[in-house]
């Protein structure tokens, strides 16, 4: 959930190639792609750089796994790709996948309106279609950005609230623009989602979630908690200013404060296996996928690396090696980006230890946007 927390601050077993920190593998992945090497090392050296970051980069069986920095600056503890960590917006993807598979068992439809499904919430919003959610041309205005919202968050950080009182926030807020007629990416878009698929499948979000994601994907370390406390092993993840020590932003926020829009914990080799499946259509029929690459104007927050376009919960990002399909996402302490092609085969994943958005430092946003380029050409070429 990006919005939120700029202003709050207010695994399976993995394959044999696999580099680990410290291990040979490791060396043999630094060595078979070194400018993406050279580019993750010097991100993390820069004086306000991310503390650790993981890179994996996944062709077809051959998976290669970067790291540099660490978990943890107090223990100094070495990064893995199996530790846990916040993966903020990313999470958008998951709610899309729980809805399309739903779609796809005929329990919703992407023309279901929302007074149809969910007939509680403010009448304005009642034309508004799944499609239109998964797609943010909604209009409906973004909870995470209403002041009342975050008077809370600021007063109780690590309390959650139900789904529903998120959206209680803008209740009283009249849409942006006629339902499908524009682009604007919106936090309460996917919290309609999940409470959609609670609604169709009359069972918490977090279990649709599991048994429609995370056990047919095998994501044995992802789970969507409640609270601030992350699963151990974790990443931790930091605010850092030059001149200053990192400060531990891991725990601060309860992940029910973004819910279905961006409140899973997962794990790198976790988040690569997932964005296989999903873009590569595992979970539903591939007829069901050309409407979900029906592509409108719009990038993810933040912007992935090249030139984006939204589609139904999922963004294209077209650069200068090929194309991959994905999604981005940043909160206190991360940032997050998961693409694949549309066979699913090849991959990337880059996650690090700080938030990084183009308005706070754009120079090293820069860096990072570079850095996700090169991982796309590793995987494309």
């Amino acid at each position: 959930m990006a919005s939120v927390s700029a202003a709050v601050v207010l695994a399976a077993s993995l394959p044999s190639n696999q580099a680990v920190a410290g291990s040979g593998a490791a060396s043999a992945a630094a060595s078979k792609y070194p400018r993406l090497t050279q580019a993750l090392e010097a991100l993390v050296d820069r004086p306000a750089g991310p503390p650790g970051a993981v890179v994996i980069v996944h062709r077809g069986n051959d998976r290669r796994v970067l790291t540099a920095g660490v978990a943890n600056v107090e223990t100094g503890r070495a990064i893995r790709a199996t530790d846990h960590m916040r993966i903020a917006s990313a999470a958008k993807a998951f709610s899309g996948a729980v809805a399309l598979t739903l779609v796809a068992r005929g329990r919703l439809s992407l023309r279901d309106t929302i007074d149809e499904v969910l007939p509680y919430l403010p009448d304005a919003w009642g034309d508004v279609t799944l499609a239109q959610l998964l797609h943010h041309t909604s209009g409906i205005p973004d909870f995470s950005k209403s002041q009342a919202f975050l008077d809370r968050v600021i007063a109780h950080p690590q309390v959650p609230m139900p789904p529903r009182r998120l959206l209680s926030f803008i209740k009283g807020r009249d849409l942006f623009f006629k339902p499908g007629s524009r682009y604007k990416y919106s936090n309460s878009d996917n919290i309609a989602v999940g409470l959609m698929a609670q609604e169709v499948t009359g069972q918490p979000y977090a279990r649709v979630l599991k048994r429609l994601v995370s056990n047919p994907l095998h994501l044995a370390r992802t789970s969507l908690p409640r609270g601030a406390q992350l699963p151990r092993p974790f990443i931790h993840g930091y605010a850092v200013a030059p001149g200053e020590p990192p400060e531990d932003q891991s725990e601060i926020l309860a992940a029910g404060l973004a819910w279905a829009s961006g409140g899973v914990v997962s794990t790198p080799a976790d988040l690569d296996r997932f964005i296989r499946g999903y873009v590569g259509a595992r979970l539903y029929p591939r007829a069901l996928r050309a409407k979900q690459l029906r592509l409108v104007q719009g990038h993810s927050e933040p912007p992935g690396p090249g030139l984006n376009k939204a589609g139904l919960a999922l963004f294209r990002y077209q650069t200068r090696c090929g194309t991959m399909y994905g999604h981005t996402g940043n909160t206190p302490g991360y940032t997050q980006f998961a693409a694949a092609t549309l066979d699913g085969r090849r991959s990337v994943t880059v996650s690090i230890s700080r938030q990084l958005v183009p308005k706070d430092d754009p120079v090293m946003f820069r860096e990072l946007r570079q850095l996700q380029v090169l991982a796309v050409c590793a995987a494309l070429r």
